[in-house]
C-alpha cells in the first residue's frame, strides 16, 4: 500500500493498481452454507456500483450521515469503501432517527423506518439475491445496483480529515481510520499476501478492523465467517488449512 493513502477508499484503489486479480474477501456463512470469493477487481466493481447508487440515486452527499445495519457480512465491507468513496460517514449500528440515509439488513427493517431520510435493504441471501417481496418503504439493493456504473468518480473531493466512520461510541476520518489500520495491522503481524480469518461481528472497532481495514490496509485478505460456532468441532482448523489463514481473530 501506499504511505499517501490517506482514506479506505484510497486503500482500495492501491490495492487495485497493485494486483487486482487476488483475493481480497473471502466470506462463509456457515447458517446457509454460503462462500463467496471476491478479488480486489470484483470487490471494487461492487464498491464503484454501491458509490454510484449512493451519490446518484440517493443524492447522498459528503459529510452526509448513513446509519449501516449490517451484520459482518462482504455486502457490509463493500458499503463501508463505498461511503469512504463519497465522503459519507458510515454510522454502524447507528440510530436510522438520526441518519440522513439507512441501509438495513433483513432483521432490522422495522428500527430502519425510523429514518426519515432514503432507505435501502439488503436481503442478504446467498449470491446477493434479492427479497421474494420488496420491503415497503425501501429500495431493493440487488435490484438497483446492478444497473449502476462500474466506475465511480466523486462529485468533490473526499476530505481524509472529514468524518468517516462511526462504531460504538468511536468516531473516526478517513486519515485516522487509515493510521489505526495500519496500526492494528502491525500488532497483529499482517503484511503483503496475509490471510486473516476473522469470526469477529463488526459492532465494534476491533471486529471492522480484523473483518476488513486492517487487512486492506497492508495487502492482505480477510476470509470473513458469520456464524462461526455452527461448524463442527474440526471445523475451524480444516478452514484454516484450506483457506491458507495465517493470522486469526476470534
Amino acid at each position: 500500500m501506499n504511505a499517501t493513502d490517506r482514506t479506505p477508499a484510497d486503500l482500495l484503489r492501491s490495492a487495485l493498481a497493485a494486483d487486482p486479480a487476488r483475493p481480497l474477501v473471502t466470506f462463509y456463512d456457515d447458517a446457509t452454507g454460503e462462500r463467496v470469493e471476491l478479488s480486489v477487481a470484483t470487490f471494487a466493481n461492487w464498491v464503484a456500483k454501491t458509490a454510484n447508487l449512493l451519490q446518484g440515486d440517493l443524492a447522498a452527499e459528503p459529510g452526509d450521515r448513513l446509519a449501516l445495519l449490517l451484520p459482518a457480512h462482504w455486502q457490509t465491507a463493500v458499503w463501508l469503501l463505498a461511503c469512504s468513496s463519497v465522503g459519507v460517514l458510515a454510522d454502524v449500528g447507528g440510530d436510522p432517527a438520526a441518519a440522513d440515509l439507512v441501509v438495513s439488513g433483513p432483521d432490522t427493517l422495522e428500527r430502519a423506518r425510523a429514518c426519515s431520510g432514503e432507505r435501502v435493504a439488503l436481503a442478504l441471501r446467498p449470491l446477493g439475491g434479492r427479497f421474494p417481496e420488496q420491503p415497503q418503504g425501501f429500495l431493493d439493493y440487488a435490484v438497483e445496483v446492478p444497473a449502476q456504473g462500474d466506475r465511480f468518480a466523486p462529485y468533490a473531493p473526499v476530505d481524509p480529515d472529514g468524518p468517516a466512520l462511526a462504531v460504538g461510541g468511536l468516531e473516526l476520518t478517513g486519515a485516522e481510520l487509515v493510521g489505526r489500520a495500519r496500526a492494528d495491522a502491525a500488532q497483529l503481524g499482517l503484511g503483503a499476501g496475509s490471510r486473516l480469518l476473522s469470526g469477529l461481528s463488526y459492532d465494534d472497532w476491533d471486529g471492522l478492523s480484523a473483518g476488513l481495514f486492517a487487512p486492506l490496509a497492508t495487502g492482505g485478505s480477510v476470509v470473513l465467517c458469520r456464524h462461526l460456532g455452527l461448524l463442527p468441532a474440526d471445523g475451524l482448523e480444516q478452514r484454516r488449512a484450506s483457506e491458507r489463514v495465517t493470522v486469526t481473530a476470534l
